[in-house]
């Protein structure tokens, strides 16, 4: 909406900065951070009126749970989606496709994620809504965005599988490629839902990824940058860096809230709204293999619970103590803090070497 601004004046208006995308990058994230600071505090009250005991603690998951997190309320997702939403529609050039595709997989992600919270916390059985129609809801959501994807992108790149490390390693699926990248946005989803279940352990991830993707979507928006580091340049795509910057402060500002012992969860709405975000933003940049290297952690998180189940059916034994696989390290003795901050380090690291594709070609 601010755009605008960088049309009023002549061509030495300061007016101008207004045109370039770091500036409102950096506007957004102080935008998304205030935006949640100055309302967080009201979100959580009314939340903790209106769900009561908070949100249900899982009864088999680890028993220092039952203590420690009982009465925290959730749906702290809808503090991050609203300072996303708000800061995007300021910041954000209205203009561009990109924009509105990712920001509606956000919103509709977290719509769902906030139905499955509502159930949990509203109904006597403290259960969500059927794992199967939720798939289904969310399959559904992300196949039309990566239609749209398709018809706005570049052709023949929009339906196409790139490769990191390999400049010329390109595979055309044709229009198989809708449902791959609807996977990987399912994916992402709820790969982030899975791995929110300590405090600040799913937050700071997501901003670490977040963060990698607006480096990437700025310089795939680029033809100077993306030429340069030899990689394919999607143009309008670097506008996706306006939101980037939008998540990181709202992500800011509500780990503020989240940072232990945690004022309020994240909850599904957070969860799948931030998830679906990210891997929208690397369909959308052509960076979907990428995506498993720099949230590798989400990934891990994910793998853990398919091998757990997995194994329990096939041979009636379980793999780890627990999963997710950081509820494993609560059983073998790791302290929250401990998983939590090792957690993030690996973020780190896995961050940094899905940087470097960008310069190995």
């Amino acid at each position: 909406m601010l755009t605008f601004l960088s049309q009023i004046g002549d061509p030495l208006s300061v007016l101008n900065v207004f045109r370039y995308i770091t500036f409102r990058t950096a506007g957004a994230t102080m935008t998304a951070l205030l935006f949640v600071f100055l309302f967080g505090p009201a979100i959580i009250a009314a939340l903790k009126v209106r769900q009561g005991d908070g949100q249900p603690i899982r009864e088999d998951g680890p028993q220092s749970h039952l203590v420690t997190k009982k009465g925290t309320p959730t749906m702290g997702g809808l503090m991050i989606l609203s300072g996303v939403v708000v800061a995007t529609l300021l910041w954000a050039d209205p203009r561009n496709p990109y924009v509105w595709i990712v920001l509606g997989v956000t919103v509709c992600f977290g719509l769902i994620g906030l139905y499955d919270d509502y159930l949990k916390v509203s109904k006597p059985a403290r259960k969500g809504f059927s794992g199967r129609a939720r798939l289904g809801i969310e399959a559904v959501v992300a196949l039309v965005a990566c239609i749209i994807l398709i018809l706005v992108g570049p052709y023949p790149l929009a339906t196409s599988l790139t490769f990191p490390f390999f400049k010329d390693l390109v595979f055309n699926l044709g229009w198989f490629f809708a449902p791959l990248a609807a996977f990987v946005i399912v994916g992402a989803g709820n790969a982030v839902n899975l791995t929110d279940g300590l405090d600040g352990l799913a937050i700071v991830p997501v901003m670490i990824a977040t963060a990698s993707f607006a480096a990437i979507a700025y310089l795939a928006g680029n033809d100077f940058f993306a030429n340069y580091l030899q990689i394919h340049p999607i143009p309008g795509t670097g506008e996706l860096a306006v939101l980037c910057g939008a998540l990181i402060g709202a992500g800011l500002g509500f780990l503020w809230f989240n940072a232990p012992p945690a004022a309020i969860f994240m909850g599904d709405t957070g969860s799948l709204g931030l998830g679906g975000m990210l891997g929208a933003i690397a369909v959308a940049t052509k960076h979907e293999i990428v995506l498993a290297i720099i949230g590798g952690l989400f990934v891990l998180e994910a793998v853990s619970v398919i091998i757990q189940v997995t194994s329990f059916r096939l041979t009636g034994k379980r793999v780890f103590r627990m999963a997710p696989i950081h509820h494993h390290f609560e059983q073998i003795g790791w302290t929250e803090p401990q998983i939590v901050i090792r957690f993030w380090i690996i973020a780190v690291l896995l961050a940094l070497i899905g940087l470097t594709s960008l310069k190995i070609r």
